[in-house]
């Protein structure tokens, strides 16, 4: 068992056991961590709209009363835990990162907080993130701005990134996320942990607005693939609120993630087929296709063929956003950012025609993808095709001199991914010269979560000792 002062350093599986088993009280891990928290916290502003301590240590103590009369323990009994921001979660704050909402606190549960809630955590607070989500850079007017562990004047990505923040400085073992654009694997990739982008309808969200069209995914943060897997079976099964999903069996990410990679068919692509890539992250990517030969993979030069997957993207995000925040536009629109006033009136200008042509290009984009995959089982790509940026710049001009339009344009190498409703894990790969970190986009063929894990597992095992440790000191 880790000392006292080392329990910030535990993985989220070890740490859920030792609570479970009372090797260590709620109220041990909880002043733990409200201490690492007032310690970290003011530098990286990971963790936001907390609660008052003596409310966090009576969650605590409660939690030990369960346990000590034998009460039903959940998975993550005793877990302390941030919430994402633009999760409702009830009793908590909940402003989107808007000030069109400051002050609002959430009077239930979306389905996915009810699984984590219901699994044993203890809610402290939220993580921080981007105002409406929108931009992989996590600053509101409400909060602020979120800031890297590993270089404070440098950006933790978003929108999860108060979730990756406070993951990577050891504030929390692990956290939930949700990725439209890339909101999970950028702010994995900036602060040096794993995130799955799980396969459309694995974890079910509810209340959703329009099923039908839906890009975004809820998934799990941790510093293992392990604790991804650990997490995801707390998320995971299908839930008839939720028309996307499908029969599943949680309980199989509890399994050992080793396996046998010989003969896997990887298509290697780091820029996807040609995006610009940072001469800084195609150094740390290009050592990395050897791991995979190394582990037994047959490792090939390919890309899917994503073309129209940029204007599928933008349309139907664009569309989305339009009839989520149409009506704040017309009477908030001073009170929003300038992204999110470009993308909700570029949804309000769609025709019902280019929005019908966007999802016929989708259904084409789809088909090519799944033919892709009868001769691999894997694509490997750059998860950004940036470093962390300075955490005063909103969204990154251009990429290794190529200019870039809108805030989305930079985020093409996981947007790209959402379109293929394929499962896509972010692991590290290493750290640029400056000691900035990098991650590796491991996508699955359709639905195999599984074998994305596994993968990426296989891959972390290998490259662990070339890590250098995680920010925690």
């Amino acid at each position: 068992m880790a000392p006292p002062s080392a329990l910030h350093a535990l993985g989220g599986r070890a740490l859920a056991a030792l609570l479970r088993d009372g090797a260590v009280s709620a109220r041990e891990v909880m002043t733990h961590t409200l201490a690492r928290i007032d310690q970290r916290n003011p530098a990286l502003n990971a963790i936001v709209a907390r609660l008052d301590p003596d409310a966090c240590l009576a969650l605590a103590d409660e939690a030990d009363r369960q346990r000590a009369a034998g009460s039903p323990l959940g998975p993550l009994h005793g877990v302390p835990w941030a919430f994402k921001e633009w999760e409702p979660v009830a009793g908590l704050a909940w402003t989107r990162g808007s000030p069109i909402f400051r002050g609002h606190v959430a009077t239930e549960d979306s389905l996915m907080a009810a699984r984590v809630r219901a699994a044993g955590v203890l809610p402290i607070g939220k993580t921080n993130i981007s105002e409406f989500t929108m931009g992989s850079q996590s600053y509101n007017p409400i909060y602020g701005t979120t800031r890297n562990p590993w270089d404070v004047s440098r950006t933790a990505g978003g929108s999860s990134g108060g979730a990756a923040a406070a993951v990577a400085a050891g504030l929390l073992p692990m956290a939930d996320g949700s990725d439209l654009g890339g909101s999970l694997r950028n702010p994995a990739s900036f602060t040096g942990i794993v995130a799955l982008r799980p396969s459309l309808g694995l974890v079910p969200m509810a209340p959703v607005t329009v099923p039908q069209v839906e890009l975004l995914a809820k998934g799990p943060m941790a510093r293992s693939v392990a604790d991804v897997a650990f997490l995801l079976s707390v998320m995971a099964g299908a839930d008839a609120r939720d028309i996307t999903t499908w029969p599943s069996d949680p309980q199989q990410f509890l399994a050992p993630l080793a396996r046998r990679l010989d003969g896997v068919r990887i298509a290697w692509c780091p820029d996807l087929g040609g995006l610009p890539v940072e001469p800084a992250v195609r150094a740390v990517l290009s050592r990395c296709r050897d791991v995979f030969v190394a582990l037994g993979c047959v490792v090939e030069e390919a890309a899917p063929d994503l073309a129209d997957a940029d204007d599928i993207f933008l349309t139907l995000r664009a569309w989305l956003s339009a009839r989520a925040l149409g009506p704040w536009l017309t009477t908030h629109r001073g009170q929003m950012k300038p992204e999110a006033v470009w993308q909700v009136e570029l949804g309000l200008r769609l025709t019902a025609d280019e929005v019908a042509r966007a999802l016929e290009a989708h259904a084409r984009l789809l088909l090519r993808m799944t033919a892709f995959e009868q001769r691999y089982a894997f694509t490997v790509c750059a998860v950004s095709q940036v470093a962390p940026f300075p955490a005063d710049v909103t969204w990154p001009r251009a990429v290794d001199g190529v200019p870039m339009h809108s805030y989305i344009d930079w985020m093409r190498s996981c947007s790209r991914i959402s379109v293929t409703h394929r499962p896509a894990l972010s692991v590290p790969a290493g750290h640029t010269d400056d000691g900035l970190p990098v991650g590796l986009q491991i996508v699955g063929r359709f639905r195999d979560d599984w074998g994305v894990l596994t993968l990426g597992a296989a891959f972390e095992a290998a490259t662990a000792s070339h890590r250098r440790p995680f920010p925690w000191e």
